[in-house]
């Protein structure tokens, strides 16, 4: 089963095989992400080791969705030991999230 993650939006976007789900995932994406995943899985009668591969949605957009998406599909990447492809169809090692801009970093309040 081919997954596919964009997290880069409130709205959160599952692609499993050819079905898509959405969730407005907010400021729950941390905590329930893992959770909508396995009951979208168990919903096509599947489970984590039926994940034959997973594409994520590598950016731009949010700091916060991509740095937590991209942690969810490089960790389940490497313990699944299943393929990892970027936005652009490129076979990654890891994602590395695009932000789209440089960091913002403002001075340090006293």
């Amino acid at each position: 089963m081919k997954l596919y993650l964009d997290t880069s939006t409130p709205t959160t976007i599952l692609k499993l095989n050819d079905k898509t789900y959405e969730w407005e995932s907010g400021h729950d994406l941390a905590e329930k992400l893992l959770s909508f995943i396995h009951e979208k899985l168990q919903e096509n009668n599947a489970d984590w080791r039926d994940i034959s591969e997973i594409t994520f949605m590598s950016g731009p957009g949010s700091f916060t969705g991509l740095r937590i998406g991209a942690t969810v599909a490089n960790t389940l990447a490497s313990e699944l030991n299943i393929p990892l492809y970027d936005h652009h169809g490129k076979k990654v090692k890891i994602i590395l999230p695009d932000y789209g801009r440089g960091a913002n970093i403002g001075t340090p309040r006293k």
